[in-house]
């Protein structure tokens, strides 16, 4: 029913079919694509959709994709591409409707920490200020943490809740953290298996597309970015966290959600628990008014501005509500209604000691006196891991009782043989290598080191507001 028409479109090096009806369509080729790339050209709407569709349904092949990646690795993507290659990754699979949920919803994503446990504390905040928090997070891999393997920690809690139950829960509690469905972006699952083995994890594009596309897809009105930086951090500096954050913002901007975005520090840990038990108990001392400072000003930052997001003030007021929610402790009480609501037994929340307990303990000492100058918070991490508390690969079993209590941080002074940190594991074989890995972490100098910010910059579709 067609013949191939007399030319070629050589700027496109595509092969051109002229139906009977005289209308043209273009016979697409992923090789072109890449050649396109290689160039530094950019790819049209239809381009994109062809890409992802074809590599999800399986018609274009792993080394295609690799190829491609590699190519946007080098050459990046304009900002229609991506926001392009984000939709068609959040409609490869399951679309997510809130609209059975009354009122307006906010979301949080945090790009991955050591000790970032902000979501156990910010959801009950926002929660209690009125806000519905309905929230799919997931799991740790590597060096970070994840939501979904903390909640675990508390005995009978749920995070594979059928999506009725789940609405009804948010709609009669305010807040509802479950994990992310099977068939909820499929595309990404498939390309980050790529990049991961590729060496394109770090390229904004694709950081952009990859976080984004889970978001949109996850269907919240408001969207709060955590966009962390430092070196526990994906992106190690300030620019280039600031630009993965624009980029975001603009994505779900463009995509009709309300959309901003604070850039954090993960230069140092975010509190001192490191392990899944162990940030459960800290975030409820946060939620009952104690806790580590930085935590708590971290959390109050990215709650305030979910508030705003939400559309309950100025940032100013909306900080104020978040206070006030912990002040008068109606944020801990929606942290028990979350928990009684998705089968977890609240008495572990109320009384956090109950929660499971590493039957070994080790403490690392300081080698010489000083001030701790720097940590490399990834090493941090990876200690954790390597008592039992993280994966290195998905199918790892997590030791809830496993991980870090940190006694020193960043420009803390030490004496030597002061305990540095606690080693929490079940086994005692473990503690040789995480501690001298933990002992890494740790540059101690003879002078007290400038204070760190904890909150560098928001970003917002109109403006980088730098602190």
């Amino acid at each position: 029913d067609c013949q191939t028409c007399q030319g070629r479109d050589h700027r496109r090096g595509k092969l051109l079919i002229r139906s009977l009806n005289g209308k043209e369509a273009q016979l697409m080729r992923m090789y072109d694509l890449i050649e396109e790339k290689k160039r530094g050209d950019a790819l049209s709407e239809d381009e994109i959709a062809y890409m992802i569709q074809g590599f999800t349904a399986g018609d274009i092949p792993d080394y295609q994709m690799a190829a491609m990646l590699m190519a946007i690795y080098f050459k990046g993507m304009n900002d229609e591409e991506i926001t392009t290659m984000t939709m068609e990754m959040a409609k490869s699979g399951d679309m997510v409707d809130l609209s059975a949920i009354k009122g307006i919803k906010v979301d949080k994503h945090s790009t991955g920490g050591v000790g970032d446990k902000t979501t156990l504390i910010i959801g009950p905040i926002v929660a209690a200020c009125g806000v519905k928090v309905a929230k799919m997070s997931g799991r740790g891999l590597g060096h970070t943490g994840g939501t979904i393997d903390k909640l675990e920690s508390i005995p009978g809690f749920s995070t594979s809740i059928p999506r009725e139950e789940f609405f009804d829960i948010v709609n009669r509690t305010g807040i509802a953290v479950i994990g992310q469905s099977g068939n909820m972006v499929p595309a990404d699952k498939k390309i980050y298996a790529l990049r991961d083995v590729t060496a394109t994890v770090d390229s904004i594009p694709l950081i952009a597309s990859s976080i984004m596309s889970k978001k949109l897809a996850a269907g919240s009105d408001g969207i709060v970015l955590d966009v962390k930086t430092g070196s526990g951090a994906f992106m190690k500096t300030l620019e280039d966290s600031i630009t993965l954050a624009q980029k975001m913002v603009a994505i779900g901007t463009r995509a009709g959600r309300r959309c901003c975005a604070l850039i954090t520090d993960m230069d140092v840990p975010l509190g001192h628990a490191v392990g899944n038990a162990l940030e459960i108990k800290e975030s409820i001392e946060v939620l009952k008014g104690g806790g580590p400072s930085d935590l708590r000003e971290v959390s109050l930052g990215l709650a305030a501005n979910m508030l705003y997001m939400a559309e309950k003030g100025t940032i100013e007021e909306c900080r104020n509500l978040a206070e006030s929610a912990i002040q008068d402790g109606s944020a801990f009480e929606a942290l028990l209604r979350m928990v009684e609501g998705q089968g977890g037994d609240k008495s572990y929340a109320e009384h956090p000691e109950k929660l499971p307990k590493a039957p070994y303990s080790f403490e690392v000492l300081a080698e010489k006196d000083g001030f701790i100058t720097h940590m490399d918070t990834e090493s941090v991490g990876i200690a954790s891991v390597m008592l039992g508390a993280g994966r290195s690969k998905k199918d790892d079993v997590i030791d809830p009782s496993a991980g870090i209590l940190l006694k020193k941080k960043y420009g803390d002074s030490v004496k030597k043989g002061e305990a540095l940190a606690v080693l929490y594991a079940s086994k005692e074989s473990l503690f040789a290598d995480a501690a001298g890995k933990l002992k890494e972490a740790y540059v101690l100098g003879a002078e007290m080191p400038l204070e760190k910010k904890l909150i560098y910059a928001r970003v917002t579709k109109d403006q980088v507001e730098r602190f």
